[in-house]
């Protein structure tokens, strides 16, 4: 059982409610995403968003295997975090290696992505996108990880609701598009620090993420600086 502390889940959310700012609501998904990894232990997690046509992209994950389990799901249009969101309720899978739900996935997975659980992210009930997280051994999830996730998948839907009451819906709608289309570009930048520096994609995501939040900037922004100046190196 994962061990989570009560007071510093409450003093957490309490934060994370306090302090939304509609100006950089990316920014903020991406801190509850790392609250989420840090607070309860677990070995990752990511939040994936649906676009129009309903259709699910990853936003956040919190390293290289959160990474392939999202982009895994994405690619075969199945998985626990995919169900979490089509059945708009929690979906956990003690094993994904070996669960015969989805016999396909194991092939697409980091080796250390085993236990999985999602539940949905929702806006006026209905879902928009899951919360992710997964362990690097089997796990038997329990009522406690359920309802703790369930807890921050409300506070990211306070998190969209704060910002839309505070912008145009189409303006939060292009900034979480802004967001998506981005992680090609940081797809791109690990890319290429892999091949420069030769790193492992997790290396370079740590990296990349490291020196963003040292030098107080988004990863994307940072992802385009990093391949502008790759590409002035081949000229």
């Amino acid at each position: 059982m994962t061990h989570i502390d009560p007071e510093a889940l409450v003093a957490s959310l309490r934060r994370l409610r306090t302090t939304s700012s509609a100006t950089d609501i990316v920014h903020q998904l991406e801190r509850a995403v790392d609250v989420v990894d840090t607070l309860f232990g677990y070995s990752g997690a990511g939040l994936m968003f649906a676009e129009e046509g309903r259709n699910l992209r990853y936003l956040v994950a919190t390293d290289d295997r959160g990474r392939s389990l999202e982009g895994a799901q994405l690619h075969l249009g199945q998985g626990p975090c995919v169900s979490a969101y089509e059945r708009n309720s929690a979906v956990t899978s003690t094993d994904v290696h070996a669960d015969p739900r989805w016999p396909k996935l194991a092939d697409r997975l980091h080796p250390d992505v085993r236990a999985v659980a999602g539940v949905p992210v929702r806006l006026g009930g209905e879902p928009v996108g899951t919360l992710n997280v997964y362990q690097s051994t089997p796990y038997e999830w329990d009522d406690s990880d359920v309802q703790a996730l369930h807890g921050y998948a409300d506070v990211i839907e306070q998190l969209l609701t704060a910002a839309m009451a505070a912008e145009e819906k189409s303006a939060l709608a292009d900034q979480l598009q802004y967001a998506l289309d981005y992680r090609v570009v940081i797809e791109r930048a690990i890319g290429y620090l892999m091949g420069k520096h030769d790193l492992t994609a997790t290396q370079a995501f740590t990296g990349l993420r490291k020196q963003a939040r040292d030098s107080r900037r988004r990863v994307a922004d940072l992802a385009a600086e990093v391949l502008g100046e790759g590409a002035g190196e081949l000229r």
